[in-house]
């Protein structure tokens, strides 16, 4: 029998009655309980303790070791972490003895992350070594604990009610042989039937490449990716909070938004661009050239047959599908009156983006400026501008605060969709501040005031989604009872 490989994400892995109910066993007996593989991400929160906060910057037992300002503050951290996972034991398996296995493996891993730290500061105290050599080395380590706490305390869930789980260990733990990412995973999961056993894997995979470095907090759905290829799944599922739907409910309306069916790749790309992590860029791309369908489902509605995605999928009509965006901002700008001409400014400008981990959005440029709009901290940005004002005396490098709203599509060909748009804005009293559409037309981009977000998004999405499927196909109201 054919098998799935699904992810779960550590919002929905959190709510361990709905992801028990809903998607790990979802009314299935004997034999349809397997022929499934499961990668799960660490609960939500516990990656912000253990790196920093996603949001917010917050230091978490990385950043605070890396620092090291004060000598034991990450280490206050560690124990703060290992209470915060115990405290999630607690709440899963109450007064049940899985409990104290439960706690016994944080003890565990916790623990010795902590020796192996005290035991590298140690070290580093010698000019001989450098603890910023290492640091990567500890940021995989710290990441790793999140998966393989949330993985384990699932595997001992589903053993309570007599499914055959597996607990798939993908982190390397005390494993001495190094790996690439396909050789964890062919050999971890090597002697393991799919059809009557249920491996639960770590969203984390140690590897001589380093999943944190290569894709930061995006190794899960790469990791995910991986089984699927590998593996030869039949079909990829992500299990999210929420539908793919035409805007975010919670902005739009939930009575306005309609739900993706069917999609392609290439908006499942732009999706990411823009922070929806749909799916990673990288994980998408596995998927693609292994043939492998991936679907992303609502956890909380688990009879939905969500949004199926697929790279040959070409809509018969060319119209707009998603209206989303990035509200926080950056326009980065190099301006330098002689550049007309003269090659070389666009790949320094990169260069110094990229030596900063600033994520780039879009870009665009004309005879003396170059402008990428960026997503990352000022900190970042102002070393970024301050390495290019050093390499370009007469250059003048600006920034501006600002949001983009992006109308996505599989075919975004529709004769006068720029200027809809713009008038509706207009109409709407938004200025638009800048605005570009490739001639791949999976996408326009709109750049507004930040504070005008939210209402640009509204009035995009009545304009190009609302009114035009009313138009072409009747009531939404309608289409979505039938939907």
């Amino acid at each position: 029998m054919t098998h799935t490989v699904e992810k779960i994400g550590g919002t929905s892995i959190a709510n361990t009655p709905v992801i028990l109910d809903n998607v790990l066993i979802n009314g299935r007996e004997g034999a349809d309980l397997y022929n499934r593989i499961f990668v799960v991400s660490a609960y939500a929160g516990m990656t912000n303790l253990l790196l920093e906060h996603k949001k917010s910057g917050k230091p978490g037992v990385y950043a605070l070791f890396a620092k090291a300002e004060n000598k034991w503050q990450w280490s206050e951290a560690l124990t703060e972490l290992s209470e915060a996972m115990r405290e999630k034991n607690q709440e899963i398996f109450g007064d049940h003895p899985d409990r104290k296995v439960a706690d016994n493996f944080v003890m565990e891993r916790v623990e010795g992350v902590r020796n192996c730290l005290i035991d590298l500061h140690r070290l580093c105290s010698y000019g001989q070594f450098r603890l910023d050599e290492h640091l990567m080395t500890v940021r995989e380590m710290l990441a790793a604990l999140g998966e393989a706490h949330s993985a384990h305390n699932t595997t001992l869930l589903l053993r309570q009610r007599d499914i055959n789980s597996v607990f798939v260990d993908l982190t390397g733990w005390r494993d001495d042989e190094k790996m690439s990412l396909d050789e964890r995973i062919r050999t971890s999961l090597k002697g393991i039937d799919f059809s009557k056993e249920l491996p639960i894997c770590t969203g984390y995979a140690g590897c001589v490449e380093g999943m944190v470095k290569l894709y930061d907090r995006g190794y899960t759905e790469v990791t995910f990716s991986r089984i699927g290829a590998l593996t030869n799944a039949s079909e990829a599922i992500i299990h999210k909070e929420f539908h793919l739907s035409s805007a975010d409910p919670k902005l739009v309306g939930n009575d306005k938004v309609l739900k993706i069916g069917k999609t392609n790749y290439d908006v499942a790309d732009q999706l990411s661009n823009m922070g929806m992590e749909a799916v990673h860029p990288k994980a998408a791309k596995g998927l693609r050239q292994a043939g492998v369908p991936l679907r992303v489902k609502n956890t909380f509605d688990p009879t939905d047959a969500g949004t199926i995605i697929t790279d040959d999928f070409h809509p018969e009509e060319a119209r707009a599908e998603i209206v989303t965006g990035i509200k926080n901002l950056y326009a980065f700008e190099l301006f330098e009156q002689d550049m007309v001409g003269v090659k070389g400014y666009d790949a320094e400008a990169l260069k110094a983006l990229t030596r900063h981990k600033v994520w780039i959005v879009s870009k665009s440029s004309n005879a003396n400026t170059i402008t990428h709009y960026v997503d990352c901290t000022r900190e970042s940005l102002n070393r970024a501008a301050a390495d290019l004002e050093a390499l370009y005396e007469n250059a003048e490098v600006t920034t501006r605060e600002l949001a983009i709203v992006s109308v996505i599509g599989a075919n975004l060909d529709v004769p006068g969709m720029t200027a809809k748009a713009t008038s509706a804005l207009y109409d709407a009293g938004i200025n638009m501040l800048g605005l570009q559409k490739l001639t791949r037309s999976t996408d326009l981009q709109l750049f507004v005031a930040k504070e005008d977000y939210d209402e640009a998004v509204r009035v995009l999405h009545k304009a190009l989604v609302e009114d035009e499927t009313a138009h072409r196909d009747g009531d939404p109201a309608e289409i979505r009872t039938a939907a």
